[in-house]
C-alpha cells in the first residue's frame, strides 16, 4: 500500500460513501417478566409439545396495555385476572388459540378495543372466541328456578358455538369466585347462587369435575356460610392429606383383591365440602 492509500483506506463494506453509520435506535425495553405468564408457557409448551408460544405471549403483552389503568376491587392490577383464568385453563390443557383469548377475553368489555381491533391483531378464529365470551357475559340473569336456570344453561350452550368459548367462562367465573371476599355480602351471595344454578351444573355436563366440585365449595362459603366453617372445622385433614390416605387404602385393597385372583380396578376421592353439605 502506497503513502496516498495509507490516507484513504477503503471504506467499510456496505458504506461505499464512507459516511459516518446513523446511530442504532435502542431496543424497546422488554416487559417485566411475570411469573404467573412463565407457569402458564411452561405448562403449554409441555402439555402441546410446541416450543413456539408467541401468540400467547403477544395477547398477554396486548392485554398489559389495554387494561394499564384498570385496578380489581381486590386493588391489584387487572392483567392478574386474564392471567389466571389462561392458568386454570392450561390444567385442561387446552390449545394456543383458547389461552390466548383467555388473555383477551375481557378487553372488548373492559377497555377500548373493538372485535375488529382483535381480529385486525389476532386473526378472525381469536376474535370469534373473545366475542363469544363478551356476549355471553350479557346474558341477564335473575330466575332462581330451576326450570328457568335449566333454560338458561340450554341457552347459553346454545350461544356458545365454540365450546371453547363455554371453557373461557367457566375459568373467569372460577377466578372470580377465589376473588369474591372484597364484595359486599349481598353480591356475594347473588354471584354465589348464580354461581350454583348455572355455572357449576355446566361444569358437570361438561365432566370437568375438578371446576365443578371448587365452585360449588367457594358458593357454599357464600350461601351458608356457618355450614361451611363448620364442616371445614369438622375435617380437620387437609384435602390433599385425604387424597393421599386415600391412595394408600386403593393401593392396600389392590394388594388383597390381587391375593383372591380377582381382577379390578379401584377409585377414590374425597368428598368436597358442598357434597357433604348436601
Amino acid at each position: 500500500m502506497n503513502a496516498a492509500d495509507s490516507r484513504h483506506p477503503d471504506p467499510p463494506p456496505g458504506n461505499p460513501a464512507g459516511k459516518t453509520a446513523a446511530p442504532a435506535v435502542p431496543a424497546p425495553e422488554p416487559l417485566p417478566v411475570n411469573p404467573i405468564m412463565n407457569t402458564i408457557v411452561q405448562r403449554y409448551k409441555a402439555y402441546s409439545g410446541d416450543d413456539n408460544p408467541e401468540k400467547i405471549i403477544r395477547a398477554y403483552e396486548y392485554a398489559l396495555t389495554a387494561h394499564a389503568a384498570q385496578r380489581r376491587a381486590t386493588g391489584e392490577p387487572y392483567i392478574i385476572h386474564p392471567l389466571a383464568v389462561a392458568e386454570i385453563l392450561t390444567e385442561l390443557e387446552v390449545d394456543s388459540d383458547t389461552l390466548t383469548a383467555a388473555m383477551l377475553h375481557d378487553t372488548v368489555e373492559d377497555t377500548g378495543k373493538t372485535i375488529e381491533d382483535i381480529q385486525a391483531a389476532f386473526g378472525e378464529n381469536i376474535a370469534s372466541l373473545v366475542d363469544g365470551v363478551t356476549k355471553l357475559s350479557r346474558i341477564p340473569y335473575s330466575s332462581k328456578e330451576e326450570i328457568q336456570a335449566e333454560n338458561f344453561r340450554k341457552m347459553f350452550l346454545a350461544m356458545a358455538k365454540d365450546i371453547r368459548v363455554v371453557l373461557i367462562k367457566l375459568a373467569d367465573r372460577l377466578h372470580n369466585m377465589r376473588t369474591i371476599r372484597h364484595m359486599t355480602p349481598e353480591k356475594q351471595q347473588e354471584k354465589a347462587r348464580e354461581t350454583l344454578d348455572i355455572y357449576a351444573p355446566l361444569a358437570h355436563r361438561l365432566g370437568i369435575y375438578k371446576i365443578k366440585w371448587e365452585l360449588e365449595d367457594l358458593c357454599l362459603r357464600y350461601i351458608d356460610r356457618d355450614a361451611y366453617y363448620e364442616l371445614v372445622g369438622s375435617i380437620s385433614q387437609k384435602r390433599s392429606e385425604r387424597e393421599k390416605y386415600l391412595e394408600e387404602i386403593v393401593v392396600q385393597l389392590q394388594e388383597k383383591i390381587h391375593e383372591m385372583g380377582i381382577h379390578a380396578e379401584i377409585e377414590g376421592r374425597p368428598k368436597h365440602f358442598y357434597s357433604i353439605y348436601r
